[in-house]
């Protein structure tokens, strides 16, 4: 497998502190694609000569220097071998052109995560599980519906991209709207083609209207501030191309979770805008499923999308290291 040439960088650039409780280092590995992409490991310092594995992605439109590194430093501190990884086309990975999304390509970035993790030496290749954090918790239970190596599988404050590019929040896109998008998305197509480059969409909106809505507070609050903004995330600065998500509109992404036979466990704030993308993927998951006695959703009191991203006192990772201890045994 040929490897593109990345240009990592070597010094701590997280929007968290680093741990002295865990060792860290950048990895590269290959997805079917050709496509090479970059990594944080992170790797506990009191250790078993076997660790199980978890790799971690997400948000949707974020970099592995934000949530999805947290997230990795705090299960390694907790007893696991981790990765947090960029996805294709975005941040340090590579691929061309950038800032492209697709359903089937990231979905392979997981299992791509999960071919580098089985062949460690340090790691058991029959303990290895996934996050996703937001848009990326979809396509963590896209990609458990496919890959019988991931043992367990943990949805934070998930979006289905599917239906939000398709149906729109909360659903309010009717067919007649759906194909104006179609034909706006289109026409795009053909302007990027004749300019010979994609025009981006912009990222979180700044500054932020009077009128914002909450939701869009929120990740402002996050993404464009201190608090998580980085330089290479997409949401902190251009975001996607205009186009960039157009192939989630008619590519459902969660048709087969009830086939899922590993454990499943969903976790979104009661407060969150998107919580009904999680509680209705589960009822979806469990519905008619003969394997729904390992799944479950757990509900956080009053949290908001974003809690779920840095927050420490919100998210529950006493229950992520009793899940993942209990299902990659």
């Amino acid at each position: 497998m040929k490897t593109e040439t990345l240009h990592l960088t070597r010094e701590w650039d997280k929007t968290f502190a680093e741990s002295d409780k865990v060792d860290h280092c950048k990895v590269t590995f290959v997805n079917r694609y050709g496509i090479t992409l970059a990594a944080d490991m992170y790797v506990p310092k009191v250790k078993e000569r076997r660790l199980p594995a978890i790799a971690v992605c997400g948000p949707f439109g974020a970099v592995k220097e934000q949530c999805s590194g947290l997230y990795a430093q705090t299960m390694a501190e907790r007893g696991f071998l981790t990765i947090a990884f960029d996805p294709s086309f975005t941040g340090e990975s590579g691929g061309q052109p950038r800032y492209m999304a697709s359903p089937d390509i990231n979905t392979e970035d997981f299992q791509a995560a999960v071919d580098f993790l089985s062949v460690q030496e340090n790691v058991d290749p029959d303990r290895i599980g996934i996050i996703g954090i937001c848009g990326w918790g979809g396509l963590a239970l896209n990609t458990a519906a496919i890959d019988t190596r991931v043992k367990a599988t943990a949805a934070m404050t998930m979006y289905d991209m599917s239906r939000v590019n398709a149906n729109g929040y909360f659903d309010s896109l009717d067919e007649d709207a759906r194909y104006a998008a179609r034909e706006a998305l289109n026409a795009q197509r053909v302007i990027d083609y004749r300019n010979g480059f994609y025009e981006l969409g912009g990222g979180v909106v700044d500054p932020l209207p009077e009128d914002a809505p909450f939701f869009v507070k929120d990740y402002h609050a996050y993404y464009k501030t201190p608090r998580g903004y980085h330089p290479r995330s997409l949401n902190s600065n251009g975001g996607w191309n205009k186009i960039g998500t157009m192939s989630f509109m008619n590519m459902p992404q969660l048709s087969y979770t009830h086939e899922i036979r590993s454990a499943v466990l969903i976790v979104h704030g009661e407060k969150a805008h998107s919580c009904y993308f999680s509680r209705d993927a589960f009822a979806a998951m469990i519905k008619d499923s003969k394997y729904a006695d390992n799944k479950e959703l757990m509900i956080i009191p009053g949290a908001v999308h974003t809690d779920l991203y840095d927050r420490a006192d919100v998210i529950p990772f006493d229950k992520l290291e009793r899940f993942f201890k209990e299902y990659l045994k």
